[in-house]
């Protein structure tokens, strides 16, 4: 049997643990991961999804310690 490389919005949703409606808001933003139209389907390469997902931890002061603010000096006030 063939390995799965296209989930459609819903199963791409279900991927991301993330609703159906709150993917479909993304698209329409243009905030989300980055998804193309197979004939009249909505669809989600689950490469992309994994890429997209590393670059929001990547980017998250939270899961990034490079980006946290508590581990950078403290810069002098110019007056």
């Amino acid at each position: 049997m063939p390995e799965i490389a296209f989930l459609t919005l819903d199963k791409a949703a279900a991927y991301l643990g993330i609703s159906p409606n709150t993917l479909y808001v993304w698209r329409h933003r243009r905030q989300g991961p980055p998804s193309f139209q197979m004939g009249r389907r909505v669809m989600y390469r689950i490469s992309t999804l994994d890429e997209w997902v590393d670059r929001q931890e990547r980017a998250d002061s939270r899961s990034n310690p490079a980006l946290n603010p508590l581990n950078r000096k403290p810069s002098r006030r110019t007056s």
